[in-house]
């Protein structure tokens, strides 16, 4: 694996460099699989507090996999864990066809 430069590495050792390579080289499964938590946290929720804490954890993470703003605005308005899962399966199909 080429090391990426990053002057913010200069104070890491090389294992650490390369967990820190290795994060950002599986960010998107590891953002997928935060969604699919999320999906049964929100059918579990039990308050309404509970949920909003969730959902802009979802945000966060649909930020992190540039699902487009359009889409992303529209899950989160409806705030449907439902939609949420239909899409997050329609990514996954997608990111498994593409690999």
């Amino acid at each position: 694996m080429a090391d990426r430069y990053d002057p913010r590495m200069g104070d890491f050792t090389p294992h650490q460099k390369k967990i820190i390579n290795r994060y950002y080289d599986h960010r998107d499964e590891i953002m997928f699989t935060r969604l699919q938590e999320l999906v049964t946290d929100l059918y579990l929720a039990e308050s309404d507090a509970k949920r909003k804490r969730l959902w802009t954890r979802v945000a966060s993470a649909m930020k992190a996999l540039k699902v487009p703003p359009a889409l992303a605005d529209h899950i989160l308005a409806q705030a449907k864990p439902e939609l949420l899962a239909q899409n997050l399966r329609a990514w996954l199909d997608a990111a498994k066809k593409k690999n």
